[in-house]
């Protein structure tokens, strides 16, 4: 929820800024990074990095930060869908706990949908290029 004061921002208004990726977030094969930034101020950072990792196996995985000022604003799931459009990956997905229902909203505004396997306990969600191009169109 928004604090008093501040307002939900609009697409236009979120810029990422292309990174060097660091250990374990966005440096390696197939491995990217962003700052996010409103209005020229850095609101968090967003990197993909590609791992292996039941059950999924060798996938690109997003994890996504925001500043705490920066939470509650919008600014989340633009990120996650321009990160995405800007990704080399067709395919990504996000792993998430069950009870962070900020991201899981913000990831399926997105384009995001749930792919979590019958019994396991974490959230994964998918985003698929063909799909979002689909929707768009």
């Amino acid at each position: 929820m928004p604090k008093p004061d501040e307002q939900r921002v609009s697409a236009n208004e979120v810029a990422l800024v292309a990174m060097q990726g660091t250990e374990g977030k966005g440096k390696g094969p197939g491995g990217e990074k962003w700052r996010i930034e409103v209005a020229d101020v850095r609101a968090g950072e967003v990197y993909i990095n590609v791992i292996q990792e039941p059950p999924l196996g060798l996938h690109a995985s997003l994890q996504i930060y925001l500043n705490i000022k920066s939470q509650g604003r919008g600014i989340g799931r633009i990120a996650y869908a321009k990160a995405c459009e800007a990704s080399q990956h067709s395919t990504i997905y996000a792993h998430m706990r069950r009870s962070n229902i900020a991201s899981r909203r913000a990831a399926e505004a997105a384009g995001f949908v749930d792919a979590t396997p019958a019994g396991f306990t974490q959230l994964i969600l998918r985003w698929d290029r063909s799909a979002a191009s689909e929707s768009i169109a």
